[in-house]
Protein backbone atom coordinates (compact mmCIF):
# COMPACT_ATOMS: atom_id res chain seq x y z
CA UNK A 1 0.00 0.00 0.00
CA UNK A 2 1.38 3.40 -1.00
CA UNK A 3 1.05 6.52 1.09
CA UNK A 4 -0.35 9.62 -0.67
CA UNK A 5 1.34 12.95 0.02
CA UNK A 6 -0.93 15.21 2.04
CA UNK A 7 -2.67 17.99 0.09
CA UNK A 8 -1.23 21.31 1.27
CA UNK A 9 -3.72 24.22 1.31
CA UNK A 10 -4.05 27.51 3.17
CA UNK A 11 -6.82 25.96 5.25
CA UNK A 12 -5.04 22.65 5.83
CA UNK A 13 -1.29 23.34 5.94
CA UNK A 14 1.41 20.92 6.95
CA UNK A 15 2.42 22.40 10.28
CA UNK A 16 5.65 20.40 10.34
CA UNK A 17 6.95 22.26 7.26
CA UNK A 18 8.26 25.66 8.52
CA UNK A 19 8.97 27.03 5.04
CA UNK A 20 5.43 26.25 3.94
CA UNK A 21 4.04 27.91 7.08
CA UNK A 22 6.23 30.97 6.43
CA UNK A 23 4.93 31.36 2.86
CA UNK A 24 1.38 30.71 4.04
CA UNK A 25 1.69 33.42 6.68
CA UNK A 26 2.81 35.97 4.11
CA UNK A 27 -0.01 35.00 1.73
CA UNK A 28 -2.62 35.46 4.45
CA UNK A 29 -1.22 38.86 5.49
CA UNK A 30 -1.13 40.11 1.88
CA UNK A 31 -4.64 38.80 1.18
CA UNK A 32 -5.97 40.44 4.34
CA UNK A 33 -4.36 43.76 3.44
CA UNK A 34 -5.50 43.87 -0.19
CA UNK A 35 -8.96 42.38 0.34
CA UNK A 36 -10.05 42.23 3.99
CA UNK A 37 -12.03 39.05 4.58
CA UNK A 38 -10.32 37.01 1.88
CA UNK A 39 -7.91 35.41 4.37
CA UNK A 40 -10.87 34.20 6.42
CA UNK A 41 -12.56 32.79 3.31
CA UNK A 42 -9.38 30.87 2.47
CA UNK A 43 -8.28 29.71 5.90
CA UNK A 44 -10.65 30.75 8.67
CA UNK A 45 -14.23 31.61 9.56
CA UNK A 46 -16.05 31.96 6.26
CA UNK A 47 -18.95 33.94 7.77
CA UNK A 48 -16.52 36.53 9.10
CA UNK A 49 -14.74 36.50 5.75
CA UNK A 50 -17.94 37.09 3.79
CA UNK A 51 -18.89 39.93 6.14
CA UNK A 52 -15.46 41.49 5.66
CA UNK A 53 -15.65 41.17 1.88
CA UNK A 54 -19.14 42.69 1.71
CA UNK A 55 -18.17 45.68 3.86
CA UNK A 56 -14.98 46.14 1.82
CA UNK A 57 -16.91 46.14 -1.47
CA UNK A 58 -19.38 48.63 0.00
CA UNK A 59 -16.54 50.95 1.04
CA UNK A 60 -14.94 50.62 -2.39
CA UNK A 61 -18.28 51.47 -3.97
CA UNK A 62 -18.68 54.57 -1.80
CA UNK A 63 -15.12 55.66 -2.59
CA UNK A 64 -15.59 55.15 -6.34
CA UNK A 65 -18.90 57.05 -6.26
CA UNK A 66 -17.24 59.93 -4.39
CA UNK A 67 -14.39 59.95 -6.92
CA UNK A 68 -16.86 60.00 -9.80
CA UNK A 69 -18.82 62.88 -8.25
CA UNK A 70 -15.57 64.80 -7.66
CA UNK A 71 -14.98 64.89 -11.40
CA UNK A 72 -18.59 64.96 -12.65
CA UNK A 73 -20.57 66.95 -10.05
CA UNK A 74 -18.22 68.30 -7.38
CA UNK A 75 -20.85 70.68 -6.04
CA UNK A 76 -23.21 67.79 -5.19
CA UNK A 77 -20.42 65.91 -3.41
CA UNK A 78 -19.44 68.97 -1.37
CA UNK A 79 -23.11 69.62 -0.54
CA UNK A 80 -23.42 66.09 0.86
CA UNK A 81 -20.28 66.28 2.99
CA UNK A 82 -21.13 69.87 3.97
CA UNK A 83 -24.24 68.75 5.84
CA UNK A 84 -23.81 68.09 9.55
CA UNK A 85 -26.12 65.05 9.62
CA UNK A 86 -24.53 63.52 6.53
CA UNK A 87 -21.11 64.16 8.04
CA UNK A 88 -22.12 62.27 11.19
CA UNK A 89 -23.29 59.33 9.07
CA UNK A 90 -20.00 59.24 7.16
CA UNK A 91 -18.05 59.45 10.42
CA UNK A 92 -19.96 56.47 11.86
CA UNK A 93 -19.32 54.44 8.69
CA UNK A 94 -15.58 55.18 8.81
CA UNK A 95 -15.32 54.28 12.51
CA UNK A 96 -17.32 51.08 11.97
CA UNK A 97 -15.11 50.01 9.08
CA UNK A 98 -12.01 50.75 11.15
CA UNK A 99 -13.34 48.44 13.89
CA UNK A 100 -14.15 45.74 11.32
CA UNK A 101 -10.63 46.01 9.90
CA UNK A 102 -9.19 45.75 13.42
CA UNK A 103 -11.15 42.54 14.15
CA UNK A 104 -10.33 40.96 10.79
CA UNK A 105 -6.69 42.02 11.06
CA UNK A 106 -6.15 40.33 14.41
CA UNK A 107 -8.02 37.27 13.20
CA UNK A 108 -5.68 37.15 10.20
CA UNK A 109 -2.73 37.34 12.59
CA UNK A 110 -4.20 34.36 14.48
CA UNK A 111 -4.60 32.40 11.26
CA UNK A 112 -0.90 32.76 10.41
CA UNK A 113 -0.09 30.31 13.26
CA UNK A 114 3.10 32.11 14.23
CA UNK A 115 4.09 29.34 16.63
CA UNK A 116 4.58 27.03 13.63
CA UNK A 117 6.95 29.43 11.87
CA UNK A 118 10.61 29.13 12.74
CA UNK A 119 13.39 31.70 13.06
CA UNK A 120 13.33 35.26 11.74
CA UNK A 121 10.42 34.44 9.44
CA UNK A 122 8.12 34.39 12.45
CA UNK A 123 8.95 38.00 13.32
CA UNK A 124 8.75 39.26 9.72
CA UNK A 125 5.23 37.84 9.37
CA UNK A 126 4.21 39.22 12.77
CA UNK A 127 5.51 42.72 12.01
CA UNK A 128 3.88 42.73 8.56
CA UNK A 129 0.56 41.62 10.05
CA UNK A 130 0.67 44.33 12.72
CA UNK A 131 1.57 47.01 10.15
CA UNK A 132 -1.36 45.79 8.01
CA UNK A 133 -3.58 46.43 11.03
CA UNK A 134 -2.14 49.64 12.44
CA UNK A 135 -1.79 51.67 9.23
CA UNK A 136 -5.37 51.24 7.88
CA UNK A 137 -6.97 51.50 11.33
CA UNK A 138 -4.87 54.56 12.10
CA UNK A 139 -5.89 56.11 8.77
CA UNK A 140 -9.55 55.45 9.58
CA UNK A 141 -9.08 57.10 12.97
CA UNK A 142 -7.43 60.14 11.38
CA UNK A 143 -10.21 60.49 8.80
CA UNK A 144 -12.81 60.16 11.56
CA UNK A 145 -11.09 62.93 13.54
CA UNK A 146 -11.15 65.19 10.47
CA UNK A 147 -14.83 64.44 9.93
CA UNK A 148 -15.59 65.13 13.59
CA UNK A 149 -13.77 68.48 13.47
CA UNK A 150 -15.52 69.38 10.22
CA UNK A 151 -18.93 68.42 11.60
CA UNK A 152 -18.34 70.51 14.71
CA UNK A 153 -17.26 73.49 12.62
CA UNK A 154 -20.24 73.18 10.26
CA UNK A 155 -22.79 72.84 13.06
CA UNK A 156 -21.29 75.71 15.09
CA UNK A 157 -20.88 78.20 12.24
CA UNK A 158 -23.47 77.50 9.55
CA UNK A 159 -27.25 77.37 9.74
CA UNK A 160 -28.57 73.81 9.97
CA UNK A 161 -31.47 74.77 7.72
CA UNK A 162 -32.17 77.54 5.30
CA UNK A 163 -33.10 77.94 1.66
CA UNK A 164 -30.49 77.95 -1.06
CA UNK A 165 -30.29 81.17 -3.05
CA UNK A 166 -29.74 81.71 -6.72
CA UNK A 167 -27.20 84.30 -7.84
CA UNK A 168 -28.53 87.80 -8.41
CA UNK A 169 -27.58 89.16 -11.82
CA UNK A 170 -25.07 86.33 -12.11
CA UNK A 171 -23.33 87.05 -8.78
CA UNK A 172 -23.33 85.94 -5.17
CA UNK A 173 -22.84 88.88 -2.83
CA UNK A 174 -21.46 88.79 0.71
CA UNK A 175 -21.03 91.46 3.38
CA UNK A 176 -17.73 90.90 5.17
CA UNK A 177 -17.33 92.57 8.57
CA UNK A 178 -14.16 92.67 10.61
CA UNK A 179 -15.36 93.09 14.17
CA UNK A 180 -13.79 93.57 17.56
CA UNK A 181 -15.45 92.12 20.65
CA UNK A 182 -12.55 92.39 23.06
CA UNK A 183 -13.01 92.34 26.82
CA UNK A 184 -12.59 96.12 26.98
CA UNK A 185 -15.48 96.70 24.56
CA UNK A 186 -19.21 96.38 25.03
CA UNK A 187 -20.64 94.04 22.39
CA UNK A 188 -19.46 93.63 18.85
CA UNK A 189 -18.29 96.64 16.83
CA UNK A 190 -17.71 96.50 13.05
CA UNK A 191 -14.16 97.70 12.58
CA UNK A 192 -13.94 97.15 8.84
CA UNK A 193 -16.62 96.73 6.19
CA UNK A 194 -16.29 95.14 2.79
CA UNK A 195 -18.48 93.62 0.12
CA UNK A 196 -17.34 90.59 -1.84
CA UNK A 197 -19.14 89.68 -5.05
CA UNK A 198 -18.38 86.41 -6.84
CA UNK A 199 -19.40 85.65 -10.41
CA UNK A 200 -21.40 82.42 -10.29
CA UNK A 201 -20.03 81.24 -13.63
CA UNK A 202 -16.31 82.02 -13.51
CA UNK A 203 -15.58 82.63 -9.82
CA UNK A 204 -14.35 86.16 -10.58
CA UNK A 205 -14.36 88.10 -7.31
CA UNK A 206 -14.59 91.80 -6.55
CA UNK A 207 -13.80 93.17 -3.10
CA UNK A 208 -15.25 96.59 -2.28
CA UNK A 209 -13.86 98.34 0.78
CA UNK A 210 -16.17 100.74 2.60
CA UNK A 211 -14.63 103.13 5.16
CA UNK A 212 -16.19 102.83 8.58
CA UNK A 213 -16.49 106.64 8.83
CA UNK A 214 -18.70 107.01 5.74
CA UNK A 215 -21.47 109.55 6.44
CA UNK A 216 -25.03 110.21 5.19
CA UNK A 217 -25.53 106.61 4.11
CA UNK A 218 -28.89 106.05 2.35
CA UNK A 219 -31.07 103.02 3.05
CA UNK A 220 -33.14 101.09 0.49
CA UNK A 221 -36.78 102.17 0.39
CA UNK A 222 -37.99 98.85 1.82
CA UNK A 223 -35.50 98.93 4.69
CA UNK A 224 -36.88 99.39 8.22
CA UNK A 225 -34.05 101.88 8.76
CA UNK A 226 -35.47 104.07 5.98
CA UNK A 227 -38.55 104.78 8.10
CA UNK A 228 -36.29 106.24 10.79
CA UNK A 229 -33.81 107.85 8.40
CA UNK A 230 -35.65 108.75 5.18
CA UNK A 231 -32.92 111.21 4.17
CA UNK A 232 -30.03 108.95 5.06
CA UNK A 233 -28.06 108.25 8.21
CA UNK A 234 -27.24 111.91 8.78
CA UNK A 235 -27.15 112.90 12.44
CA UNK A 236 -24.22 114.94 13.69
CA UNK A 237 -20.91 113.37 14.66
CA UNK A 238 -19.66 109.80 14.80
CA UNK A 239 -23.04 108.43 15.89
CA UNK A 240 -24.10 108.31 12.26
CA UNK A 241 -21.03 106.88 10.58
CA UNK A 242 -21.84 103.69 8.71
CA UNK A 243 -20.34 101.46 11.39
CA UNK A 244 -22.76 103.01 13.91
CA UNK A 245 -25.66 101.42 12.01
CA UNK A 246 -24.91 98.26 13.97
CA UNK A 247 -25.29 100.05 17.31
CA UNK A 248 -28.52 101.72 16.16
CA UNK A 249 -29.99 98.41 15.02
CA UNK A 250 -29.16 96.72 18.32
CA UNK A 251 -30.74 99.63 20.20
CA UNK A 252 -33.93 99.24 18.14
CA UNK A 253 -34.49 95.47 17.83
CA UNK A 254 -38.15 95.96 16.87
CA UNK A 255 -36.93 97.09 13.43
CA UNK A 256 -35.80 93.54 12.64
CA UNK A 257 -37.97 91.17 14.72
CA UNK A 258 -37.08 88.10 12.63
CA UNK A 259 -33.31 88.61 12.70
CA UNK A 260 -32.47 86.02 15.35
CA UNK A 261 -34.59 83.35 13.63
CA UNK A 262 -32.39 83.84 10.56
CA UNK A 263 -29.11 83.45 12.48
CA UNK A 264 -28.53 87.20 12.49
CA UNK A 265 -29.22 90.14 14.79
CA UNK A 266 -30.78 93.62 14.35
CA UNK A 267 -27.36 95.28 14.23
CA UNK A 268 -26.15 93.08 11.38
CA UNK A 269 -29.38 93.61 9.45
CA UNK A 270 -29.14 97.39 9.85
CA UNK A 271 -25.54 97.25 8.63
CA UNK A 272 -26.59 95.04 5.71
CA UNK A 273 -29.18 97.63 4.66
CA UNK A 274 -26.62 100.42 4.95
CA UNK A 275 -24.14 98.52 2.77
CA UNK A 276 -26.87 97.85 0.20
CA UNK A 277 -27.63 101.56 0.11
CA UNK A 278 -23.98 102.40 -0.55
CA UNK A 279 -23.23 99.78 -3.22
CA UNK A 280 -26.60 99.30 -4.88
CA UNK A 281 -26.13 95.53 -4.45
CA UNK A 282 -28.46 93.13 -2.69
CA UNK A 283 -26.45 91.45 0.05
CA UNK A 284 -27.35 87.75 0.19
CA UNK A 285 -25.17 86.64 3.08
CA UNK A 286 -23.01 88.15 5.79
CA UNK A 287 -19.75 86.88 7.26
CA UNK A 288 -18.44 88.39 10.51
CA UNK A 289 -14.79 87.84 11.36
CA UNK A 290 -14.00 88.44 15.02
CA UNK A 291 -10.48 89.82 15.13
CA UNK A 292 -9.93 88.27 18.58
CA UNK A 293 -9.82 84.82 16.96
CA UNK A 294 -8.20 85.85 13.68
CA UNK A 295 -4.64 85.25 14.89
CA UNK A 296 -5.46 81.62 15.69
CA UNK A 297 -6.69 81.09 12.13
CA UNK A 298 -3.50 82.49 10.63
CA UNK A 299 -1.40 80.31 12.91
CA UNK A 300 -3.46 77.26 11.91
CA UNK A 301 -2.71 78.09 8.27
CA UNK A 302 0.99 78.14 9.03
CA UNK A 303 1.21 81.91 8.50
CA UNK A 304 0.36 84.15 5.55
CA UNK A 305 2.69 85.59 2.95
CA UNK A 306 2.41 89.38 2.58
CA UNK A 307 4.52 91.95 0.76
CA UNK A 308 4.88 94.88 3.18
CA UNK A 309 5.34 98.17 1.31
CA UNK A 310 5.74 100.47 4.32
CA UNK A 311 6.93 99.67 7.84
CA UNK A 312 4.06 99.33 10.29
CA UNK A 313 4.35 99.83 14.06
CA UNK A 314 3.13 97.26 16.57
CA UNK A 315 1.56 99.39 19.27
CA UNK A 316 -1.50 101.48 20.09
CA UNK A 317 -1.95 105.06 18.96
CA UNK A 318 -0.21 107.41 21.37
CA UNK A 319 1.51 104.54 23.14
CA UNK A 320 4.99 103.07 22.86
CA UNK A 321 5.96 101.11 19.76
CA UNK A 322 6.78 97.54 20.77
CA UNK A 323 8.26 96.55 17.40
CA UNK A 324 8.09 97.31 13.69
CA UNK A 325 6.85 95.21 10.79
CA UNK A 326 9.53 95.93 8.22
CA UNK A 327 9.05 96.32 4.43
CA UNK A 328 9.54 93.34 2.16
CA UNK A 329 7.90 89.99 1.53
CA UNK A 330 7.50 87.95 4.68
CA UNK A 331 5.47 85.14 6.19
CA UNK A 332 3.55 86.54 9.16
CA UNK A 333 2.31 84.56 12.12
CA UNK A 334 -1.10 85.28 13.62
CA UNK A 335 0.10 87.93 16.08
CA UNK A 336 1.99 89.88 13.42
CA UNK A 337 -0.77 89.59 10.80
CA UNK A 338 -3.34 90.83 13.31
CA UNK A 339 -1.25 93.90 14.16
CA UNK A 340 -0.56 94.50 10.47
CA UNK A 341 -4.30 94.54 9.78
CA UNK A 342 -5.33 96.59 12.82
CA UNK A 343 -2.52 99.05 13.55
CA UNK A 344 -3.66 102.68 13.50
CA UNK A 345 -0.44 104.20 14.77
CA UNK A 346 1.42 106.32 12.24
CA UNK A 347 -1.23 105.68 9.53
CA UNK A 348 -4.76 106.56 8.44
CA UNK A 349 -7.95 104.51 8.39
CA UNK A 350 -7.54 104.22 4.62
CA UNK A 351 -4.04 102.77 4.98
CA UNK A 352 -5.45 100.28 7.44
CA UNK A 353 -8.20 99.31 4.99
CA UNK A 354 -5.58 98.55 2.36
CA UNK A 355 -3.61 96.39 4.79
CA UNK A 356 -6.74 94.52 5.83
CA UNK A 357 -7.49 93.82 2.17
CA UNK A 358 -3.97 92.42 1.76
CA UNK A 359 -4.41 90.11 4.73
CA UNK A 360 -7.82 88.89 3.53
CA UNK A 361 -6.44 88.09 0.09
CA UNK A 362 -3.45 86.32 1.61
CA UNK A 363 -5.72 84.16 3.77
CA UNK A 364 -7.87 83.24 0.76
CA UNK A 365 -4.80 82.26 -1.27
CA UNK A 366 -3.49 80.17 1.63
CA UNK A 367 -6.55 77.90 1.65
CA UNK A 368 -5.00 75.28 -0.62
CA UNK A 369 -6.02 71.59 -0.61
CA UNK A 370 -2.62 70.75 0.90
CA UNK A 371 -3.15 73.20 3.77
CA UNK A 372 -6.65 71.90 4.45
CA UNK A 373 -5.42 68.30 4.48
CA UNK A 374 -2.56 68.91 6.91
CA UNK A 375 -4.12 71.56 9.18
CA UNK A 376 -7.86 70.89 9.09
CA UNK A 377 -8.38 70.24 12.80
CA UNK A 378 -6.65 73.48 13.76
CA UNK A 379 -8.49 75.46 11.10
CA UNK A 380 -11.87 74.10 12.14
CA UNK A 381 -11.21 74.85 15.81
CA UNK A 382 -10.00 78.38 15.04
CA UNK A 383 -12.90 79.00 12.65
CA UNK A 384 -15.49 78.22 15.32
CA UNK A 385 -14.05 81.00 17.46
CA UNK A 386 -13.92 83.78 14.91
CA UNK A 387 -16.56 83.27 12.19
CA UNK A 388 -20.28 84.04 12.28
CA UNK A 389 -22.47 83.79 9.18
CA UNK A 390 -26.00 83.21 7.93
CA UNK A 391 -24.86 80.96 5.07
CA UNK A 392 -26.93 77.74 5.32
CA UNK A 393 -25.33 74.30 5.24
CA UNK A 394 -27.15 73.60 1.98
CA UNK A 395 -24.98 76.22 0.23
CA UNK A 396 -21.61 75.01 1.55
CA UNK A 397 -20.93 72.59 -1.29
CA UNK A 398 -21.70 74.98 -4.11
CA UNK A 399 -19.90 77.93 -2.55
CA UNK A 400 -16.84 75.81 -1.72
CA UNK A 401 -16.63 74.68 -5.33
CA UNK A 402 -17.02 78.30 -6.45
CA UNK A 403 -14.34 79.47 -4.00
CA UNK A 404 -11.91 76.99 -5.55
CA UNK A 405 -12.32 78.88 -8.84
CA UNK A 406 -11.92 82.22 -7.09
CA UNK A 407 -8.71 81.20 -5.36
CA UNK A 408 -6.74 80.93 -8.61
CA UNK A 409 -7.99 84.23 -10.06
CA UNK A 410 -6.85 87.79 -9.30
CA UNK A 411 -9.28 89.68 -7.06
CA UNK A 412 -10.51 93.03 -8.37
CA UNK A 413 -10.25 95.60 -5.58
CA UNK A 414 -12.14 98.85 -5.15
CA UNK A 415 -11.80 101.18 -2.17
CA UNK A 416 -14.56 103.77 -1.72
CA UNK A 417 -12.18 106.27 -0.13
CA UNK A 418 -10.90 109.79 -0.95
CA UNK A 419 -10.26 111.21 -3.42
CA UNK A 420 -12.76 108.95 -5.24
CA UNK A 421 -15.44 109.02 -2.54
CA UNK A 422 -15.36 111.66 0.22
CA UNK A 423 -16.42 110.22 3.55
CA UNK A 424 -18.20 113.37 4.77
CA UNK A 425 -19.87 114.21 1.45
CA UNK A 426 -20.06 110.95 -0.52
CA UNK A 427 -21.37 110.67 -4.08
CA UNK A 428 -23.34 107.43 -3.86
CA UNK A 429 -24.30 107.41 -7.54
CA UNK A 430 -20.60 107.46 -8.37
CA UNK A 431 -19.92 104.75 -5.78
CA UNK A 432 -22.53 102.42 -7.31
CA UNK A 433 -21.21 103.09 -10.80
CA UNK A 434 -17.66 102.28 -9.69
CA UNK A 435 -18.85 99.05 -8.07
CA UNK A 436 -20.59 97.94 -11.27
CA UNK A 437 -17.51 98.75 -13.36
CA UNK A 438 -15.21 96.86 -10.97
CA UNK A 439 -17.45 93.79 -11.17
CA UNK A 440 -17.36 93.92 -14.96
CA UNK A 441 -13.56 94.23 -14.94
CA UNK A 442 -13.30 91.20 -12.68
CA UNK A 443 -15.49 89.20 -15.03
CA UNK A 444 -13.55 90.22 -18.13
CA UNK A 445 -10.23 89.41 -16.44
CA UNK A 446 -11.49 85.92 -15.59
CA UNK A 447 -12.24 85.00 -19.20
CA UNK A 448 -9.60 82.97 -21.05
CA UNK A 449 -7.53 85.14 -23.37
CA UNK A 450 -8.10 84.46 -27.04
CA UNK A 451 -5.10 83.07 -28.90
CA UNK A 452 -4.41 84.81 -32.20
CA UNK A 453 -5.32 82.67 -35.18
CA UNK A 454 -3.06 82.09 -38.13
CA UNK A 455 -3.03 84.94 -40.56
CA UNK A 456 -4.02 87.57 -38.04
Amino acid sequence: MSLLAPKVTLRHPVAEMPKVMHRRGWWLVIMGLLLPGSAQIAAGNRKLGRFGLVTTFIMWGIALLALLLWFVNRGLLLTIVGNGIAMLGIEIIVIAYGIIWLVIGFDTLRLTKLVKIRGAGKWSVAVAALVAIIVPVGAAGYVASLLDASRGFINDVFQASGPTQDPINGHYTFMLLGADSGEDREGLRPDSIAVVTVNAETGAATMVGIPRNLMNVPFPEDSPMASHWPNGFNCAGADCMINAAYTYGMANPDLYPDAEENNSDPGLEATRDAVQGVTGLEIQYYVVIDMQGFADLVDALGGVKINVEKRVPIGITGGPVEAWIEPGEQVMDGYTALWYARSRADSSDYDRMERQRQVMEAVIKQFTPQTLLTSYNGLAEAGKDFVQTDIPQSMIGYLTDLADKTRVLPIENLELVPPLILSEDPDFELARSEVAEAMERAYQNSLPSESPTDGE
